[in-house]
């Protein structure tokens, strides 16, 4: 019978399990792969691997060499781009990582700007507003001036009143006119 597209496959039994292995763990070892091949201790240890190799296949004793110089040290080579085969996609791999960290950094960082913008027109809009509410607020200076104003029409009122008798009229010494 056919699969159909429409009905889920049936399980078959393998014989080896499958190992599942999470993204974030390739992801970590991938990282720190490429994060080691970038290294000078990398560089150093694959300069005395080398160096090492082709010293002992050089100079060796030639029963026990494994790659000839004749054959311009075939499997050292093939070593080697095994090793940049492996490397290439693992650093990557720790790129597209990076990038996608650098992505969510960048939308945070963009968020936390935009929450500091709004902070920051809400203080200005606030200030604004403490600032008209103030200009209505009589301050000290001014409620000092008027005090001495109302002391000095008392005097004069005191000084006005012990000559005329008291019969001049009490009241706000700003309403009355210049020729009382």
């Amino acid at each position: 019978m056919a699969d159909r597209l429409d009905q889920p496959r049936e399980t078959r039994r393998q014989l080896l399990p499958r190992v599942r292995v999470g993204e974030d763990a390739s992801g970590r070892v991938s990282e720190s792969v490429a994060r080691f091949l970038g290294t000078p201790r990398f560089i150093f240890y694959l300069t005395v691997f080398c160096a090492v190799w082709l010293a002992w296949n050089a100079w060796g004793p030639s029963d026990l060499r494994f790659d000839k110089a004749e054959n311009g040290f075939t499997a050292l080579t093939l070593m080697l781009s095994l090793q940049a085969s492996y490397a290439a996609p693992l650093i990557l791999l720790a790129q597209n990582r990076q990038a996608d960290r650098d992505r969510v950094q960048a939308e945070q960082d963009r968020q936390r700007a935009e929450r500091n913008l709004a902070d920051t027109e809400f203080l200005a809009r606030e200030m604004a507003s403490l600032r008209i509410a103030l200009s209505e607020v009589a301050t000290r200076d001014f409620v000092r001036s008027e005090l001495r104003n109302l002391l000095e029409e008392l005097a004069t009122d005191q000084d006005g009143t012990g000559d005329d008798g008291g019969d001049r009229p009490r009241g706000d010494a700003r309403h009355r006119s210049p020729d009382r």
